[in-house]
C-alpha cells in the first residue's frame, strides 16, 4: 500500500487530513437489541480493539460508557432518549436532516483536549438494507469505523469488510491501517498527511 492510498482513508471532503485514535479504554453500551445481538455487537467491538492492541474497560470514570450504539426504526426516536441531547449537540435538527436524507446510519465523535477520541455514538436506523445484513457483519463494520476517526469519504463507496472463501472478515488493508495507527510510537492524533508515510512503514 502506498502513502497516497493511506491518505485517502483520512483525507476529508474539505481536503484536510485528520486521523485520531482512542486515548482511553473503550466502554461500550448497546441499546435497542436483544441479548443475543448484544453479545454479537460487543464481541465485534472487542475483536477490533484486540486487533488495535487497545483496551476495553467496564467503566469510564468520566462518562460511564463512552461508546454508545443505538439500534432503532425511526430517527424521530432519538431525541426522546433522556439526556442524549446533552451528549450529541443539536440532536433534534440533526435527526431531522438525517431523516430527510433517508440515512440509515450516523456516527458522532467527541474528543479529549489532546485530540484523542473520548466518546463515540453509533446510530443505526434499521431499514431494509441494514436488516438484510447479518448482525455479525454489521457489528464488525461499525466497530471498524469507530476504532479510528476515518475520513467522511473512507467507506462511502466500499465497505470495510471483505468476503474471503465464503467468510466475511475485516479487509486486510483496513486491518493493517488500524494496527499501524495504534502502534505505540504513533501519535493519538495527526493532521499532517506525512502521517500516512509512518502508517505505511508499519504495514
Amino acid at each position: 500500500m502506498t502513502p497516497e492510498q493511506v491518505q485517502t482513508f483520512f483525507t476529508r471532503s474539505d481536503g484536510s487530513y485528520l486521523c485520531a485514535r482512542w486515548g482511553r479504554p473503550i466502554v461500550p453500551v448497546v441499546f435497542g437489541v436483544e441479548d443475543a445481538t448484544l453479545r454479537v455487537v460487543k464481541g465485534a467491538i472487542e475483536a477490533v480493539v484486540v486487533l488495535a492492541n487497545h483496551k476495553m474497560a467496564e467503566h469510564d470514570p468520566e462518562l460511564g460508557a463512552n461508546l454508545m450504539v443505538f439500534f432503532f426504526r425511526d430517527w424521530a426516536e432519538l431525541p426522546q432518549v433522556p439526556n442524549l441531547d446533552r451528549l450529541v449537540p443539536d440532536l433534534g435538527p440533526l435527526c431531522a436532516r438525517l431523516e430527510q436524507a433517508a440515512a440509515n446510519q450516523y456516527r458522532f465523535f467527541r474528543f479529549d483536549p489532546d485530540g484523542a477520541i473520548k466518546a463515540a455514538f453509533v446510530f443505526l436506523r434499521m431499514d431494509a438494507h441494514l436488516q438484510a445484513i447479518a448482525a455479525e457483519d454489521l457489528a464488525l463494520a461499525q466497530a471498524a469505523q469507530v476504532i479510528c476517526l476515518w475520513s467522511d469519504k473512507a467507506f462511502a463507496e466500499i465497505s470495510p469488510l471483505a468476503l474471503i472463501e465464503g467468510r466475511v472478515i475485516l479487509r486486510p488493508d483496513v486491518a493493517g491501517i488500524i494496527r499501524a495507527v495504534y502502534a505505540p510510537q504513533m501519535p493519538v492524533v495527526a493532521r499532517d498527511a506525512a502521517h500516512a508515510l509512518r502508517v505505511v512503514a508499519r504495514l
